[in-house]
This record gives structure tokens, sequence and C-alpha cells, in this order.
């Protein structure tokens, strides 16, 4: 166990470093233009060439990719509390359902015919539907995702995100929204949690902090998209293995059980167990995790990768995306929430 904790060190150092040089790099950029995590990504793909020859460093970036990522995960619902979820998530619940639609029934039309494969399709579909990076992340690894793909689905979704925080404020001003009509829209249709509090407050005070909310409600569903995605993708291994389709899916296998864990600290938060001086540091502890943890997907793969998937997957993310804001307007406008 010592001996494999050690080996577990040159790369867990590496990532951690990685994500340091990430926050960095990240800050000296105006505006959150490229937050933390895709900076990381970037930057783990760049060093890729240079530090995976080495073996060594395998084991402890393999670590970092899944073990820190579901801590940062765990501890990421200490920025979530059922109460407020509830006050403002109401008519948020009732909006998702139709960008959730769009998002995963016309992402997989729509991947079917550009001949994306399913597991990238719904990588975009959950960044689109779900909270961006972060629930590509947790999706990814549930259903055996290639490194490629993860870091595919995010980068479509950086790429989307920039344009939303340059022009969505703009948008919003000329269509005339109301401050909580932009904060649901924004909450609800823009993809990484970085983005929707730059767009949401360079349009009011009030609507940043409705879209928040918003976005915050989107990452509760996480929990049901990654137990139902574990089903799909054990059905369908079982299928490829020429297993009898018929054959029960083990939910002990398959269940992501740091969802639980999840769920726990959003309780204790929620039950004001977990205290409001306290939960500050939890936040920047998930955080730096989750940034450590796609470090190690950059350091896993390579543009070249990359380039081999094409850019049907980018015009797939990119019309997914779109439809998802449209059609979040127009369910604002028809139900008189503008």
């Amino acid at each position: 166990m010592i001996e494999k904790g050690k080996n577990l060190i040159p790369g867990l150092s590496l990532s951690a470093l990685v994500a340091v040089i990430a926050i960095a790099l990240s800050s000296l950029l105006p505006g959150d233009i490229i937050g933390a995590t895709v900076m990381a990504l970037l930057v783990g793909m760049a060093l890729n060439p240079f530090f995976m020859k080495h073996q060594q460093l395998y084991s402890g970036v393999t670590f970092s990719s899944k073990k820190i990522l579901r801590l940062g995960i765990i501890l990421m619902g200490v920025n979530l509390n059922f109460a407020e979820v509830w006050d403002v998530g109401k008519y948020a619940l009732f909006l998702m359902i139709f960008t959730m639609l769009t998002a995963f029934g016309v992402g997989n039309l729509i991947g079917k015919f550009f001949g994306v494969n399913w597991k990238l399709t719904n990588l975009l579909a959950v960044s689109t539907a779900i909270c961006g990076g972060s629930a590509v992340a947790a999706v990814g690894p549930v259903i055996k995702a290639k490194h490629e793909d993860i870091t595919y689905a995010i980068s479509a979704t950086f790429i989307f995100d920039i344009i939303t925080v340059i022009i969505f404020p703009w948008i919003g001003i000329a269509l005339g929204m109301s401050d909580t009509g932009y904060g649901h829209w924004i909450g609800t249709a823009v993809n990484d949690t970085s983005s929707v509090v730059a767009a949401g407050y360079a349009f009011s005070q009030l609507g940043g902090n409705v879209a928040v909310i918003v976005k915050l409600t989107r990452t509760l569903f996480i929990i049901p998209y990654v137990l139902v995605f574990s089903v799909i993708n054990e059905r369908l291994e079982n299928k490829a293995q020429g297993t009898n389709h018929h054959t029960p899916v083990d939910l002990r296998k398959i269940f992501p059980y740091f969802i639980i864990l999840f769920l726990v600290v959003v309780a204790l938060r929620s039950t004001g167990i977990i205290p409001n001086a306290l939960a500050p540091s939890i936040s920047s502890a998930s955080k730096f995790s989750m940034i450590m943890a796609l470090s190690a997907i950059g350091l896993t793969t390579s543009f070249k990768d990359i380039q081999k998937i094409g850019p049907k997957p980018m015009i797939l993310g990119f019309i997914v995306d779109s439809l998802v804001v449209v059609v979040a307007i127009v369910v604002l406008f028809l139900t008189n929430h503008f």
C-alpha cells in the first residue's frame, strides 16, 4: 500500500503543478475569458508530448483524472442549498424540461446524421443541458469515454461560452429582458459556471444572482444523468460482448457512490452543519480538485488525437447550444417570464 502510494506521487505532483500554472495563467486574462478548468486542459495537452513518455507518471496522473475528479464533484455540493434552489428553481425546473429535451433529443438526432459516436454526442448534450465541463467530467468516466472525447466536448463548450459572455448581455438589453428573465435565460442556456457568472453579472446584480441559482439547480441533474448513463453504457457493453440483452444491470457494480457523498455535502450545507465561514474553503478545494483532474485529462490527451475526431462534433455542439438558447428564450416569452 505504501509502495503504491509512492508510485502515485510523481503523477499527482505533476497534475497539481499544471493546475497551479493554469490558475495563474487564467488569472492574467481579463474577464475570465478562459476559465482555469479549460486552461488546465490546454496546458496539460501542450505538455503531453514532453511528460507522458515517462511511465512513472501514468499511475498518479490517472489517479488524478478519476479519484481527484470525484473528490471535486463531492465537495462541489457545498455550493448548493436545497432551500435556495427550490425558491428560485421551481420555474427553472419547468424551463429545463424544454432545454434538456432539446439538448438530448435533437442532439442525438443530429449526432446520428453527422455520424458522431454516441458517447461524444451525449457528452456534448450533457455539457449543454447540465453544467458544462463539470458534467462532462462527471459523465465521461461513467460511460468510459475516451479522454480525447472528453477534451473535445469541454473545448466545444469553452468556445461557445466565450461567445455567450461577450454578446448575451447585449442581446438581453436589446430584447428588453427583465433582470429575473435574463437570469433564468443565462442560468439555463449558458454552460460553464464561470461563464454564467460573467454573463449574468454583466447585465445586473439581480440577473447574476438568479442566473447562478438556476445554474446550481441544473448542477443537481448530474446525479440522475450519471445514473442513467451508467445503465445505458452497461447495457450497450453487454450487447457488444454478445451477452443476452435481457441481462439485468448490476447497479451495485455501476452505481457512482460518490454521488451519495455529493448529496450528503449538499444536505450538510443546507442544514447549516457546514457553516458559512467554512463553505468558501471547501468550495475552493472543490475547484482546485476539478482543475487538477482536468490537468490530468489534458496530460493524457494529445492535440493529434483531437484533430482525428474532425469538425463535425464541434458543429454538432454549436447547433445544440444555439437551439437551447433559442428554446429558452421562446419558453420565457410564452410563459410571461421574459
